[in-house]
């Protein structure tokens, strides 16, 4: 359990930080601050946790003993940790913990830690292989990669937003274990949207069709969480397209440095692209199925 009079500070609220800064307040943690690039979205949940809505990076820090980020990609994170502005997390980076959450090239990850340590302060990564439900509940799945020490300073915070927490290695580490778990993912949901698109072009009953593959070597933990969802067109946003693609591309690039093929990983980020290319990235990745369901399109 945290420490509750530790000052944690959130960058990053939209739909998993604001559940998992929400999670944190109601174990009776101090939310001190949050911030977001949109501005609505910080005020409304700093007014609910009853926390400053700060006007940068910076203010989080100068406020938090702990800096939870969650953001949506490197460009992103590189902006929140830009050494050289002033209203970066690293204008109060000295003896405070920084726990990055999102999925992120490994390199940046390494970078960023050293880039912390370098200003007196230090960093782990704390991948999340969940979805909203997840934070809300604290039943998130966490791989952490950075310094065994950190990762013990860290643990407090992490078991009271995880279930399962687990210590990957180095730095970069669970942000690798974590790609490769997200491309299996959207090659699985992929597969699903055309096993599902082929029933339904052939005339066979979907939720039949579901329980038999439930029962059989087509069974897989997206079967759960997205089979209804594809039949029933039910694709609110729980992980994107765009997210999706993101993930499966840093997979890619890192299957590129090791002169390794995976066409099946290729593929599956070609449907998500083109999902993006047809204005529906910000729909569930279970929107694949958009693309393989007969008269959909």
């Amino acid at each position: 359990m945290a420490d509750t009079e530790t000052r944690i500070g959130f960058v990053g609220v939209g739909r998993m930080g604001a559940n998992m800064a929400r999670r944190l307040k109601d174990q009776g943690c101090r939310i001190a601050a949050v911030q977001d690039r949109h501005t609505d979205a910080s005020q409304s949940l700093a007014h609910e946790l009853d926390s400053e809505a700060a006007a940068s990076p910076a203010r989080v820090a100068e406020l938090s003993d702990i800096v939870i980020t969650v953001v949506s990609d490197d460009a992103a994170m590189r902006d929140i940790y830009a050494e050289q502005n002033p209203t970066s997390l690293m204008a109060h980076a000295k003896d405070r913990l920084f726990i990055n959450c999102a999925t992120l090239t490994p390199a940046l990850h390494i970078d960023i830690e050293q880039a912390v340590e370098r200003h007196g302060g230090a960093a782990l990564e704390a991948c999340m292989a969940s979805s909203i439900t997840q934070a809300r509940q604290g039943t998130l799945y966490l791989m952490c990669g950075g310094r065994q020490e950190v990762f013990n300073r860290a643990r407090p915070v992490l078991e009271t937003l995880g279930t399962t927490v687990r210590y990957i290695g180095p730095a970069g580490e669970a942000a690798t274990v974590k790609a490769l778990v997200n491309m299996v993912m959207n090659s699985n949901t992929a597969a699903l949207a055309e096993g599902l698109g082929l029933g339904k072009a052939l005339g066979i009953d979907l939720t039949l069709l579901r329980e038999v593959f439930s029962q059989t070597g087509a069974a897989s933990r997206v079967l759960e969480t997205d089979g209804e969802d594809m039949q029933r067109r039910a694709h609110d946003c729980y992980f994107s397209a765009a997210h999706a693609a993101k993930d499966s591309a840093i997979a890619l690039d890192l299957a590129k440095r090791v002169d390794l093929s995976l066409p099946l990983a290729q593929a599956t980020l070609s449907q998500y692209r083109r999902l993006i290319e047809l204005g529906k990235g910000n729909l569930d990745k279970s929107a694949v199925a958009e693309l393989t369901f007969p008269d959909r399109l």
